[in-house]
């Protein structure tokens, strides 16, 4: 009865107010430049040597994946971004959930954090091949570099802004440092750590283009600098695509997993 209900009210609704169209609407923009620039081209009001129509484009990525190279560069890509981002998520926790909790701990290690974290992901890359080499040890920590200050920014600055009541809760309870963090900081700090997650995410995406630019043989960001290399603009753009899609397709699946695990934690607190 409730779901005959429920889809007689959604159907009731305005075509702009129903979920499956608002999802639609994000293809608006993408898809009318893209079919926009096809039309151009097409009709000769503008050259696709340089910048190739979605068409050929999508051509090429259909005929990277036949051979099965695509494949090879994402997997690459994939492992890379997942080690880095694994990494960089552990350290931006620990030392983020450590300054934002002991004044000592910041005032030692912040400042230094806070310059480097102005040094530019390019500029760590002869640093990190003098010192690891131009193998995965130096590309999954560049990843995890970039991973780590956006987690640590606001996880440091989320413990910072909890209510302080909450922390007298805790020492009233005379609990531990450890459990302080892990039983009261760290729940009523989860929204801006779910946030910094997908900031870390997207930061390892643009840090793997760096990352692979270090002598790689194979990865996304190999194809694209090959496709620079051998004058093929189908190739750059078809790798850049590549990035966009998977770059929105993990950010989708890591937003999905931390909505549904604060609707999981909310549903543990007592109604008032």
């Amino acid at each position: 009865m409730k779901t005959c209900a429920a889809s007689s009210v959604e159907a009731a609704l305005p075509s702009s107010k129903r979920p499956g169209f608002k999802w639609l609407l994000g293809f608006i923009l993408p898809v009318g430049l893209a079919l926009a620039w096809e039309v151009a081209v097409a009709l000769k009001w503008a050259d696709g040597r340089l910048l190739p129509t979605p068409s050929r484009v999508f051509t090429t990525l259909a005929a990277l994946a036949k051979t099965g190279e695509l494949t090879n560069h994402v997997l690459a890509t994939l492992q890379r971004v997942a080690l880095g981002f694994g990494f960089g998520v552990a350290a931006g926790t620990v030392l983020g959930a450590v300054s934002g909790y002991w004044s000592l701990a910041r005032r030692l290690i912040d400042p230094t954090l806070q310059a480097l974290r102005n040094i530019p992901s390019i500029a760590w890359v002869p640093m990190f091949i003098l010192w690891f080499g131009i193998f995965e040890t130096s590309k999954v920590i560049l990843i995890a570099v970039g991973v780590f200050f956006p987690i640590y920014l606001s996880l440091s600055g989320a413990i910072l802004g909890v209510d302080r009541k909450l922390v007298e809760v805790g020492r009233i309870f005379r609990f531990s440092h450890a459990e302080m963090i892990t039983r009261i900081l760290l729940p009523a700090t989860l929204p801006a750590y779910v946030i910094s997650l997908r900031s870390g995410l997207g930061l390892g995406w643009m840090f793997v283009v760096a990352a692979e630019f270090m002598g790689a043989e194979e990865g996304l960001g190999f194809l694209l600098v090959d496709g620079q290399q051998t004058g093929r603009p189908a190739v750059i753009l078809a790798s850049i695509t590549a990035f966009a899609i998977l770059g929105k397709i993990t950010d989708w699946l890591l937003a999905s997993a931390s909505a549904r695990f604060l609707t999981w934690q909310d549903s543990f607190k007592p109604a008032e």
